[in-house]
């Protein structure tokens, strides 16, 4: 039998449905609800300088193929994490988060996004927009402010200073910020209001802002290694997209691919010794490990290696695992996302049936920005299904239990999904038009 389901499983969700035509939700959940930073068809996802577009498919269904989806989600060809019987219960039970609020006061004409926690969980950046400016915002748990960046250049492009966002005329466009092991240092892109693209490093202890990088090119995607001693960021001095350490004690930085088409969004292994990144063109990337910094070329091995786009990887906290985003599904329609999640020391298969029984989650909105969010147990991932009719709920999957379940934060059009070390996840929803960080906890 081609879907090995219970009949139990199949009533639960006709009765669903059922309730859903009576209670006539179908229709109300069904409206269009959109923002400018709302995931459409669509999407250029992930601010300048490295821009990647991905599709989302946000089409409605009828019951049938709501129910075909259902029944094709529990095969085998889309879903590994099948459920265990022994979890039917479970599965089909929704999370109740401890809270769920807002970070600081809801304000309609600005938009919220990118949540990061430092390695302390004392302290969460998000980046704010309005317009076409954009800065980025320091604020502990209960929403008070600790620090505003907004670059603005005041004499020559090495001379720069920090200023509210209201009190300058220029446009200033800052993200991406990534934190030091001590919580206190940060590196950051800016364009310094005008100019190019380049990182800057910041202190908690003071208020100087200091230029990293100072080149022609656009330089971005920084990422701060775990022994706190280098960064990695991305460059594009070679004309597509190069991968660069930078020793921070000597702001030396060196290359570390070989061109070709671009690498992008590198992310240290938990222990520090290695870095995942993407590598391909628009339509097409594939995941590769450098296993060694100091012979990053001869180290260099791929991952996958199949037709399908995989985006974003993320390192699970124990070092042992890498989830990522594919576009791949047995509809093969490009806009179609799944998670996979691999063995991180390339034993897994890099291409046909033996990764597509990797998928741990079906049908999601990839955060480009961040990648698929892991807890700290490193048994699950927190993510976004695309699913309008109920605003893009937020799920989380257990891999060890092979359940996906539903997190009930109440809250609509959800996206950009950060968990903290100490298991808090801050993520942004719409509320009335426009993007706001919000905070929930899971029980347990």
């Amino acid at each position: 039998m081609k879907y090995q389901l219970s009949g139990l499983r199949v009533a639960l969700f006709l009765l669903i449905w059922f309730y859903s035509i009576a209670f006539e939700l179908i229709p109300a959940l069904a409206e269009e609800t959109t923002s400018p930073n709302t995931v459409s068809a669509n999407k250029t996802v992930n601010d300048p300088p490295f821009n990647l577009t991905v599709e989302s498919s946000s089409q409605d269904h009828n019951f049938e193929d709501a129910l075909t989806d259902f029944l094709e989600g529990m095969a085998d060809d889309k879903l590994s994490a099948a459920i265990d019987p022994n979890n039917a219960e479970l599965a089909f039970s929704d999370l109740e988060p401890l809270y769920t609020r807002a970070l600081n006061e809801i304000v309609a004409g600005r938009n919220d996004m990118n949540p990061t926690w430092s390695p302390t969980s004392e302290l969460v950046a998000f980046e704010r927009g309005a317009g076409d400016q954009k800065e980025i915002l320091i604020v502990s748990p209960d929403g008070s402010i600790v620090r505003r960046l907004y670059l603005q250049s005041e004499t020559s492009d090495s001379d720069m200073q920090a200023f509210l966002a209201d009190l300058v005329q220029e446009v200033s466009f800052n993200s991406g910020l990534t934190w030091a092991p001590d919580a206190e240092r940060y590196v950051f892109m800016s364009n310094g209001g005008g100019g190019n693209y380049d990182l800057y490093l910041g202190s908690l202890k003071n208020d100087t802002t200091e230029r990293l990088t100072q080149h022609t090119a656009k330089e971005g995607l920084a990422q701060w290694s775990p022994q706190g001693e280098n960064i990695v960021f991305v460059s594009g001095r070679t004309g597509k997209g190069d991968l660069y350490l930078m020793n921070m004690a000597n702001r030396q930085a060196k290359r570390l691919t070989p061109g070709g088409k671009a690498y992008l969004y590198p992310e240290w292994s938990p222990d520090g010794k290695k870095i995942v990144m993407i590598y391909g063109s628009n339509e097409n990337h594939d995941i590769y490990l450098i296993n060694d910094v100091n012979q990053p070329v001869e180290s260099m091995e791929a991952l996958t290696t199949w037709e399908y786009d995989d985006l974003r990887p993320k390192w699970s906290p124990d070092g042992r695992k890498i989830a990522f985003y594919s576009n791949y599904n047995s509809d093969n329609d490009p806009k179609i996302w799944s998670i996979i999640v691999i063995a991180a020391d390339g034993t897994d298969a890099q291409e046909g049936h033996g990764l597509v029984a990797k998928v741990v989650a079906y049908d999601v909105i990839p955060d480009i920005a961040r990648g698929p969010e892991w807890m700290p147990d490193s048994q699950r991932i927190v993510y976004v299904k695309n699913d309008r009719r109920s605003y893009n709920p937020i799920y989380v999957v257990n891999l060890a239990q092979g359940t996906n379940r539903y997190l009930r934060t109440t809250t609509k059009m959800n996206h950009d999904i950060a968990c903290s070390h100490n298991g808090m996840i801050a993520f942004r929803a719409q509320v009335e038009q426009w993007d706001h960080i919000h905070i929930t906890e899971l029980r347990n």
